[in-house]
């Protein structure tokens, strides 16, 4: 009711008022609000230059590592430009190094959450490179069975539209199970893993997960895009009750004998897999993930002899546009609309030219931009990040019962009601 006392209303204004054919969607046009403010920030930035200095090093052990110059005369290495980055190679041609100290930390990396809708519409993007809308169509397909051999029409997942992070009993010891059966007690923690499920998850479905954990992908006995989105739930799924990874990370930092110049360099090693033999979560294109590799029997005091400097010039980089899975990410990380509404929010902004994807990022056509501009001017408040969050928070009250739906929405619509 909510949502067509929004659309219903405001959208004829929009065709009288801008062009006939568009629409107004109560999360949706927020959506697109995320993606035009996004777009003005970049239009905004204004980037400045800076350089970093890489030293290639080698000791007497190999391999050769790189470091990056971290201070100078004690205070952090900023180098606006090439004079100064002349200047400070010119220094370092003549300076001999040593290995001045040697930073160890051991960590664990927890496996993450089986799939919700929304994450598995992330990670297939990611991974697989399908949009939302092919991700929930795939596993609509998966979930309601396929022909598999001579076992006929199979359900091979649980429910897709889902945001609750945890399984049965049942699904969880049979998981259990097939861990130590096909990789050893060793991954398997003593105690289940559990996750934490949202405030106002819906608890009546599992997460997703495949309804047979004793099929391994490759043995499920079909193929093709359904056959990729399978495992990738099958390896998220299992991977979830795995045992945690162990990383020791090393920081080596570097100095001139002079102390005046300083450099860092980081790298990790898994000592344990864990829960990494099965399943590693997919990064966003702007993450870095780049580790470098490390001597393991670098002592202090070592002298190491420079092999090349690479002085690089840079500029900073304006936020990047959004992609259909660092968008759902967004949506969901400010509460705003559901799970199961994603993909058709993604669909409809691209289906009515608002925005269009270009190297797989959501940029604002001028359609998108005029929309919310009306809105803006119109509807403002009504439209606000936390307002429409807020409104979630009220109808997941409802749902438990607190709030009276009736009251609610004649409230919305005793101030709405003016500006139409």
């Amino acid at each position: 009711i909510l949502d067509r006392l929004v659309g219903y209303k405001i959208s004829p204004m929009l065709w009288k008022k801008v062009q006939p054919g568009l629409s107004a969607g109560r999360v949706q046009s927020v959506a697109l609000r995320i993606v035009c403010d996004r777009e003005n920030e970049i239009k905004a930035f204004k980037s400045e230059e800076y350089w970093t200095i890489t030293l290639d090093l080698e000791g007497q052990v190999k391999p050769k590592f790189q470091s990056k110059l971290l201070r100078v005369d004690g205070n952090k290495a900023e180098i606006p430009d090439k004079v100064k980055a002349e200047e400070i190679e010119k220094n370092l041609k003549d300076a001999e190094f040593v290995l001045e100290n040697i930073v160890k930390k051991e960590r664990k990396r927890n496996p993450v959450a089986p799939f919700i809708t929304s994450t598995l519409q992330q990670e297939a993007s990611r991974k697989l490179n399908f949009s939302p809308k092919k991700t929930m169509m795939l596993a609509q397909r998966l979930y309601e069975g396929l022909h598999v051999g001579n076992r006929g029409t199979v359900g091979l997942i649980t429910y897709m539209r889902t945001d609750s992070t945890r399984f049965s009993i049942e699904a969880t010891d049979a998981i259990r199970d097939y861990i130590v059966n096909r990789y050893g007690e060793k991954f398997c923690p003593k105690e289940p893993n559990v996750f934490k499920s949202k405030k106002s998850a819906q608890e009546a479905h599992e997460a997703i997960r495949p309804t047979n954990v004793g099929k391994y992908p490759s043995e499920a006995g079909f193929s093709g895009e359904e056959a990729q989105l399978y495992e990738l739930i099958w390896n998220r799924a299992v991977s979830s009750q795995m045992e945690s990874a162990d990383v020791t990370q090393t920081d080596i930092f570097i100095s001139s004998t002079d102390q005046s110049l300083i450099f860092k360099a980081t790298g990790s090693q898994i000592i344990f897999n864990g829960f990494l033999k099965v399943y590693e979560e997919g990064k966003d294109d702007d993450e870095n993930t780049s580790e470098i590799r490390l001597p393991e029997r670098l002592k202090l005091g070592d002298k190491l002899e420079v092999t090349s400097i690479s002085p690089e010039q840079h500029f900073t980089k304006a936020p990047p546009r959004f992609t259909e899975a660092s968008l759902i990410k967004e949506l969901e990380e400010k509460g705003i609309g559901r799970p199961s509404t994603y993909a058709s929010i993604m669909n409809s902004i691209k289906k009515r030219e608002y925005a269009s994807l270009e190297n797989k990022q959501f940029k604002p056509a001028n359609k998108g931009r005029v929309v919310v501009s009306f809105l803006d001017s119109y509807f403002l408040d009504y439209f606000k990040y936390d307002f429409t969050a807020d409104m979630e928070n009220q109808l997941d009250e409802i749902s438990d019962g607190k709030l009276n739906w009736k009251e609610v929405i004649q409230k919305f619509w005793e101030t709405f009601k003016v500006l139409c």
